[in-house]
């Protein structure tokens, strides 16, 4: 596995995630981390695009994820996002972070977030 990283943080998108029908209806604001592990020696050799990873790119499928297609668990989120960042040939592994700031708790809190990590 590599230790080299690109790292993408405060991916936000408004999407209807959830086992309430409240959140359903309503939606919320989830926001997501990713880090993903690629070995970065032959791009930053060869300064070309083509030897990594656009994360440009990733965050925009990653953002079509989050405002895509509802599902009950943010863990189920997380893998679909994971299963995008390793369908990059270049990705070894990848952890994903679906923060939930707004989840259905009676108690103050920040967020809810899930955390998977996920490799070839």
């Amino acid at each position: 596995m590599s230790r080299d990283e690109i790292r993408i943080a405060g991916i936000e998108g408004f999407g209807y995630h959830g086992v309430l029908d409240s959140e359903r209806a309503n939606g919320q604001t989830f926001r997501v981390d990713v880090v993903l592990h690629v070995d970065l020696s032959a791009a930053g050799q060869s300064d070309d695009l083509a030897q990594t990873v656009d994360y440009g790119t990733v965050a925009q499928r990653i953002h079509d994820v989050i405002v895509g297609e509802p599902v009950d668990l943010i863990e189920t989120l997380a893998q679909r996002i994971a299963d995008v960042c390793l369908s990059y040939s270049l990705v070894d592994s990848v952890e994903v972070t679906v923060n939930k700031p707004q989840a259905p708790i009676q108690v103050p809190f920040d967020h809810v977030a899930v955390i998977i990590r996920r490799g070839r």
